[in-house]
């Protein structure tokens, strides 16, 4: 089973999901000594299988796939139509036909999670909440570590319960989604430092902290708390290996975009992004519904995708030290 004593840097590319990870992206800072995750949210299994398949190809070395955990909750039909009616004239403008029913659907879970079991990857992740004992259990049974994402001490405790090898604490600062295991949860809003030593004295697990890191003085601090290593995300977006969206890349040295926040208003889900129209328009007024509010706003996504005061603009606070540099270059600037 992998151990993040074999790492040569210790560093964690995050998963990505949507199409930043990219399997060139996962490959290059796994060959650069680190740990490269995919995102595999919104992939059919099918798709999941030939992306590891690719990844293959590309390294030798250790890598991860990470999952969202699903969680279906009463939907609030009346606060998904009130959103609907308040994006239609975005829609309108921009000639994007708004869903007018979303069915809640699991993203194919109990699927990914046997390509993860036949495939035997090493380490599998998880965000949004814990599988079952069971669950971990089957994918040990194949030599697969299992880590979970989580945002306080309480979520970490339940992963650990559950049989994780693992964490991830991931810190307020952290870009793109927030993985607090409730949908309707608030975020505990904890700094990666505190959050850190606060989980590995609570389980004694090996800890990957995420959040915030920009310098290699900020790896060591955290390794210097007893993190196994940082994880990094926000700064392989400008990476030509990832798959982020070109007015993604420029809104993160644009002057125009100088702060981050967390926001319900694209995917129902808390997620942290840079501020732009879409998330002053609708953060106030986005429903706590998920998925469904992902898919509502798909469209709109997708016919605005050269507009950054359109689309997602996932970053954390540290944004401003991403570089258009190769990932491998990335990782060796981050060497403590």
């Amino acid at each position: 089973m992998f151990s993040f004593d074999l790492l040569d840097a210790p560093i964690a590319g995050a998963p990505m999901a949507g199409g930043t990870s990219t399997p060139e992206l996962t490959a290059a800072v796994s060959n650069a000594g680190g740990l490269g995750f995919y995102g595999a949210a919104y992939l059919s299994p099918e798709q999941l299988r030939e992306t590891i398949a690719v990844i293959r190809s590309l390294t030798d070395k250790p890598f991860g796939i990470n999952l969202f955990v699903p969680e279906e909750i009463p939907f609030d039909a009346a606060a998904f139509d009130a959103y609907r009616e308040r994006l239609q004239p975005l829609a309108d403008r921009l000639g994007a036909a708004l869903p007018t029913e979303v069915p809640y659907t699991d993203d194919s879970f109990d699927g990914k999670v046997q390509v993860l079991i036949d495939e035997r990857v090493p380490v599998a992740s998880f965000t949004f909440g814990f599988p079952s004992a069971e669950t971990v259990a089957r994918l040990h049974e194949a030599g697969v570590l299992v880590a979970g994402t989580v945002t306080c001490v309480r979520e970490a405790e339940i992963a650990r319960d559950a049989g994780a090898d693992a964490l991830c604490a991931q810190g307020v600062s952290a870009g793109g989604h927030r993985a607090t295991y409730g949908i309707l949860d608030e975020d505990p809003e904890i700094e990666t430092l505190p959050l850190t030593t606060g989980v590995i004295e609570a389980t004694g697990l090996p800890v990957v902290a995420a959040g915030g890191v920009a310098s290699a003085d900020d790896v060591r601090a955290l390794l210097a708390a007893g993190a196994v290593a940082a994880q990094i995300g926000t700064l392989l977006l400008r990476c030509p290996e990832a798959g982020t969206k070109q007015a993604h890349r420029d809104a993160l040295v644009d002057p125009r975009f100088t702060e981050t926040v967390t926001t319900r208003a694209y995917s129902g889900r808390l997620a942290r992004g840079l501020v732009n129209a879409f998330i002053d328009e609708h953060t106030a007024t986005a429903p706590p519904v998920y998925p469904q509010v992902n898919k509502l706003t798909g469209p709109i996504r997708k016919a605005g995708s050269s507009d950054p005061d359109v689309i997602n603009l996932w970053a954390g606070s540290g944004f401003r030290a991403a570089q258009a540099v190769p990932a491998a270059e990335v990782v060796a600037g981050l060497r403590p």
